[in-house]
This record gives C-alpha cells, sequence and structure tokens, in this order.
C-alpha cells in the first residue's frame, strides 16, 4: 500500500500543513477540499482578526515549502484577519501543492476496500477508500493512510442548554446566528442598530460579539444587548487578562469586561434556554427553570461546535464518551481541567485509532472541547505525519511549547464550551469592530 498517497480531508490550517509536511518526507498525498479554494471555513468569518500573530500561525514545513516561491512571512508581529490568512497564506500554500488539491471535493464516507466495520479478517492489509462527491458525480480514493482535518465549523452548537435545539429555534432561524455578525458591513449594521440582541455563549466568540454588540450600541443608544450565561455567574469568562501570555487574548477578555462593566450589556445568569417563540413584539427565551426575556429581535448564538462523524460510519473509532475526542487524548484537554495553553502537547500516540491509519487532527480532533491552537494542529500533523512515515521517534518527540492563558483550570471552568476556536485561538489586538471569534481549523466547508 505505500505506493498510495494519503489522504487529507479539508484544505484548511491542519490540512494543509499535513500536505507540505508529507511532501517534505517524499511522500504523496491528496487533499479534498468541499469548498472552492482553500480555507473556506476560514474565509467564512474573514472579518475576523486572530489573537495569535503571524509568527504563530504559519507551518514550518509549509514556509519552506512557500519560500521556494518567493514567498516571506508577513509582520511576525501583526495579526491577520481570517480573510488575510487565507489568501496570505493558506492560498499560497495550496497553489504550490497545486493538484494535489482537489476543490470542490466532499467526503462522504471512508471505509476499507472490500471490509465494513464489521469484518476483522485481512482489515488491515487492505488500503482505505475514500468516496467523493465531486460537481461532475462521485468518485473513489485508495489511499495508505486518512487524515481527517475537516474541522468542525459546518456544525455549530445549538441555542438550547441541553445540547440540542431549543424548542421553537429552527422555526426562528431568520433571526439566529450562529457566529459573530460582521459589523463592518453596513447591510449587517442595520439588521442589529436599534434591536434587542441576545448574545448566547460565555467563549472567545461570545467576547468578541458583546465588544463589538457593545460598540454599536454607543453609536445607537437604543440598541440592547442581554447575555446569556448558563453558568450562575460569569466566572472565568473573562480570561486571564495581563496573566495571558497571548496579549491579544488577554486585551478580548478585558474589553469584554470593561463593556460589561460600562453598562452597555445586561447579563443573564443560569439562563438554560428551553423554548424561543415569535411574538408580535420580537420573541421571547424562556429557560428550563422559568426564567423569560422577551421582544428580543436578533439572536446571536456562540455556544462552539461540535464534530460531525457521519462520514466515518465504516472506520472503527475509539472516541471519549463526553468530549467526542481520541479517548486517549481526552484527559488533556477536558475543559474542566486545562485552558488553551494548558493542554500538553501531543501528537499521533493521543490521536491514534483502532483503525490503523486512521487520524483525526486539527479541531475536529478536539471533539466537544474548547479553545483549539493553530500551533497545537501543527504539531498534531507534524507527529502523524513522522508516524506514517514509520519514523516513530519522531512521531513521539514533543516539539512546542504553548503560551498560557492565565486562568487556571478546575472543576466547573468551562460549563458551555467554545469548539470553534483555533487558528492560534483568535481575539483582537486593537481595533473593536476588528475583534474575533474563535476560529474553526480544519477548512472543510459543509455549508
Amino acid at each position: 500500500m505505500n505506493d498510495l498517497p494519503v489522504v487529507i480531508v479539508g484544505a484548511g490550517p491542519a490540512g494543509l500543513a499535513a500536505a507540505a509536511q508529507l511532501r517534505s518526507r517524499g511522500m504523496d498525498s491528496v487533499v479534498l477540499e468541499a469548498g472552492q479554494a482553500a480555507g473556506a471555513s476560514v474565509r467564512q468569518w474573514a472579518h475576523v482578526r486572530l489573537f495569535s500573530p503571524w509568527s504563530e500561525i504559519v507551518d514550518v514545513e509549509a514556509e519552506k515549502l512557500l519560500a521556494t516561491t518567493g514567498w516571506s512571512r508577513p509582520e511576525p508581529t501583526s495579526y491577520p484577519t481570517g480573510v488575510e490568512w487565507a489568501q496570505m497564506y493558506l492560498q499560497p500554500l495550496a497553489d504550490v501543492l497545486g493538484e494535489q488539491v482537489h476543490y470542490g471535493s466532499r467526503v462522504v464516507g471512508v471505509a476499507r476496500r472490500g471490509r465494513d466495520l464489521v469484518v476483522d479478517s485481512g482489515r488491515e492489509s487492505e488500503p482505505f477508500v475514500v468516496h467523493v462527491a465531486t460537481e461532475n458525480g462521485s468518485e473513489r480514493i485508495e489511499a495508505r493512510a486518512v487524515i481527517d482535518a475537516s474541522g468542525t465549523w459546518s456544525a455549530p452548537n445549538p441555542l438550547g442548554g441541553d445540547g440540542l435545539p431549543a424548542e421553537g429555534e429552527r422555526a426562528a432561524a431568520e433571526h439566529i446566528i450562529y457566529r459573530v455578525p460582521d459589523l463592518n458591513d453596513p447591510a449587517v449594521r442595520a439588521v442589529y442598530a436599534g434591536k434587542h440582541i441576545v448574545v448566547a455563549g460565555s467563549g472567545h466568540s461570545a467576547m468578541t460579539a458583546l465588544v463589538a454588540l457593545a460598540n454599536l450600541a454607543e453609536q445607537h443608544p437604543s440598541t440592547r444587548v442581554s447575555w446569556l450565561v448558563r453558568r450562575a455567574s460569569t466566572g472565568h469568562a473573562f480570561g486571564g487578562g495581563e496573566n495571558d501570555q497571548l496579549v491579544a487574548r488577554g486585551a478580548l477578555g478585558r474589553r469584554a469586561q470593561e463593556a460589561v462593566t460600562a453598562g452597555h450589556i445586561t447579563t443573564v445568569t443560569g439562563f438554560r434556554t428551553a423554548s424561543v417563540t415569535s411574538t408580535d413584539r420580537g420573541m421571547t427565551l424562556v429557560s428550563f427553570d422559568g426564567q423569560q426575556l422577551d421582544s428580543v429581535d436578533e439572536i446571536v448564538v456562540v455556544t462552539g461546535f461540535r464534530p460531525d462523524h457521519s462520514m466515518l460510519s465504516e472506520v472503527r473509532l475509539d472516541l471519549d464518551p463526553v468530549l467526542q475526542s481520541p479517548r486517549q487524548l481526552a484527559p488533556l484537554i477536558d475543559p474542566n481541567v486545562h485552558s488553551c495553553g494548558s493542554v500538553y502537547p501531543h501528537g499521533a500516540k493521543e490521536l491514534k485509532q483502532p483503525e490503523a491509519g486512521f487520524y483525526l487532527v486539527g479541531m475536529k480532533s478536539y471533539g466537544r472541547a474548547p479553545s483549539f491552537l493553530a500551533l497545537t494542529g501543527y504539531e498534531q500533523v507534524r507527529s502523524v505525519v513522522a508516524e506514517i512515515a514509520g519514523d516513530h521517534e519522531s512521531a513521539a518527540r514533543v516539539e512546542l511549547t504553548l503560551p498560557e492563558t492565565g486562568v487556571c483550570g478546575g472543576a466547573g471552568l468551562f460549563d458551555e464550551a467554545e469548539t470553534g476556536d483555533s487558528g492560534g485561538c483568535c481575539g483582537a489586538p486593537t481595533q473593536v469592530e476588528m475583534l474575533s471569534i474563535g476560529a474553526p481549523a480544519g477548512g472543510q466547508s459543509r455549508a
């Protein structure tokens, strides 16, 4: 099977880094991207500015590959927006990889050739067969190994406080958005200006939305913002502040806290949404314990993301029952214990699955756990590619030190996970209107 390529699902940060790592070892790869460009998911939060600088969001081997074209890394200490990251790094990298990257190629299934999930006999001697839907029909690609870097962007968590859509949530879809709105767009600003807006969530995306909407409220005083927090208090929602080793991430939390303190935002704690009802005066939200919020015009749901494993029904997976991440990785990323920067760097050993040669990497590897850094994804794929190449010594090495958040872990630290963070964890170093959401890594758009 060694003459077959490694198939990578998703042309996002982790997927393209994996392809660069494979090329550095002289190994073939095929990158399957459902979107029409590299970083298709990243481009969907184009207006968002990362809170990791350029120095922390470019893979080492990818940079070497790009250097052959005359490319040079932008100012290391500057912070790109999503669209800048996609256009200035991800797309050029995909262009260098050339025909290895297949756009408009949605993976709909992965299996062993001639073996369904149940069959043991001869399983590991058979290659993988990746089933792909394209504009021209269907395609099947045989592979020696498969790296799933498809991310979680396409599966946002619902507003409902029990993990399922609240009663009436789908019916109210016209007035609900599951990402931070781009208030730089005049048409979008017009939707929210002078309205009663609910923000549900307490992660980095929520902080971003709160600051941006507070800025809008200053310009349009009739704008009301209600912040729904499922926990009994805001707790560590604002992060580690000056103790955060990612300066811009700490700044984001401080600005959000200042916006709340300034009175632009009404905080409603202990609110787990049970239902959404449309009335003549807007929407009414009711919590499971009977709290009620009336006359709501728009809802911004930023409660994180979750992995979609539907295309992996014939792959043998060992996932943690709570986080839906690889079982060996779960104790290292449990949000009740770890912050974004206190997670121990990890690789092939922790990502290994019962299906030999199959790996979940990038944001998808975290399942429902929050705060994924691009650096983490790059270390994952470095180790995984080394393992696939048979370089077990390199695969076992840890070659990464992560910046601390300044927030200590502990039971109950995270009641609702913001699992869309990546791209180096995101946020805003300067302008309020350019603040960042958590950037989902992976890159295979399923929208």
